[in-house]
């Protein structure tokens, strides 16, 4: 049997704590080896990079950056080339996956590449727990949405969706309040909010139209417009939602719909400070894995019952992170990774935050 290597591009938000979950499940799911592609030997990241490699990973950087590695006290294991080459699953968790996209065209050997967040056009579009049941194993390149689309996602499938499938929703808002930068970047900060372009004629903002995306896999073709505003914070992002639903209902229907998803979290917290801070300390690598967080206090449904309007928070990176595990399992397996990640990650799935 060919061996079972993930191979992880980026030790940023993403990449790091990637990193870290398949080194701490690697038995659970037989996976052979964790390797990760840090692009600049740094000093001041030595600390973080050997912590990685403490716990089980091996480092790959470019072949003409070796001795610089090596220089300031890091042992390399395989060059980039070398590892995509191994790799069963690569994932790649920098900005620039569609550059990188035709040098993983010459590369037979994985089974799957994915990228991350508004890398759009890199393959199909995926989001645990939406559209599992249109991934297709024969194409090799996957775009995990972003984080707030898949809240998006999340929002849109738990109001909206039915038994048969359909997605019983008219029309939809998003307001996307964004922190401006994650608590590991000392640079990027903002002053004050800054609002966002709407870019894309028909959808707003690539949240909204990437969600369509997702939902269009599913053969849906949903009215979706999303904005954006980039907050002085760092904590988490915050989506406000408007729907319009196809049948009428009631708040305490809307809240019966989100206990019963798995996915969704509840809680009575309004300030994502202390969200983030629940995250932080009960969390895997600080994060909650969770699609979304949902304050039901701050539901509002319509008095002729066809629009819901509210709050919800995204878990920083972490459905994301959750896509990314699943969709790597899902090749690697041949199907549904769903008993493994109950068996390790359900500790950091939350009903209740």
């Amino acid at each position: 049997m060919s061996k079972r290597i993930v191979h992880i591009i980026g030790t940023g938000t993403i990449g790091e704590p990637l990193i870290g979950l398949f080194t701490a499940f690697e038995k659970q799911w037989e996976i052979d080896e964790v390797t990760f592609h840090k692009r600049t030997p740094l000093t001041d990241e030595r600390a973080k990079v050997e912590s990685m490699i403490r716990r089980g990973a091996k480092l790959v950087v470019d072949s003409d950056k070796v001795k610089d590695f090596e220089g300031i006290g890091h042992t390399v294991s395989y060059t980039a080339d070398e590892a995509i080459a191994r790799a069963s699953a690569v994932i790649d968790c920098t900005p620039v996956g569609n550059q990188l996209k035709p040098r993983y065209l010459e590369i037979a050997g994985p089974k799957v590449y994915m990228a991350q967040g508004s890398e759009f056009g890199f393959g199909q579009q995926y989001a645990r727990g939406i559209n599992d049941s249109a991934l297709n194993l024969d194409e090799r390149f996957v775009q995990i949405v972003s984080c707030n689309t898949h809240n998006i996602c999340g929002m849109l499938k738990t109001l909206g969706g039915q038994v048969n499938g359909d997605i019983a929703v008219e029309d939809a808002r998003f307001l996307c309040l964004r922190r401006s930068t994650d608590i590991s970047q000392a640079s990027g900060f903002i002053p004050a909010p800054e609002v966002g372009k709407h870019s894309d004629p028909r959808f707003g903002t690539h949240h909204a139209r990437d969600a369509w995306h997702v939902f269009k896999t599913l053969g849906h073709d949903l009215s979706l417009f999303s904005s954006a505003v980039k907050l002085p914070t760092q904590y988490m992002h915050v989506l406000q939602f408007s729907m319009t639903l196809s049948q009428p209902t009631t708040k305490a229907k809307v809240i019966e719909r989100l206990q019963s998803n798995p996915r969704v979290a509840l809680t009575e917290k309004r300030s994502a400070a202390t969200v983030f801070s629940f995250g932080r300390d009960h969390g895997f690598y600080g994060r909650i894995l969770n699609q979304t967080v949902v304050p039901p206090a701050c539901l509002h449904v319509s008095e002729d019952g066809l629009r819901v309007t509210g709050y919800c928070f995204t878990p920083q990176d972490g459905n994301s992170l959750l896509s990314s595990m699943a969709c790597a399992l899902w090749y690697m397996d041949g199907s549904d990774p769903r008993q493994r990640l109950q068996e390790t990650l359900h500790p950091y799935m939350f009903s209740e935050i």
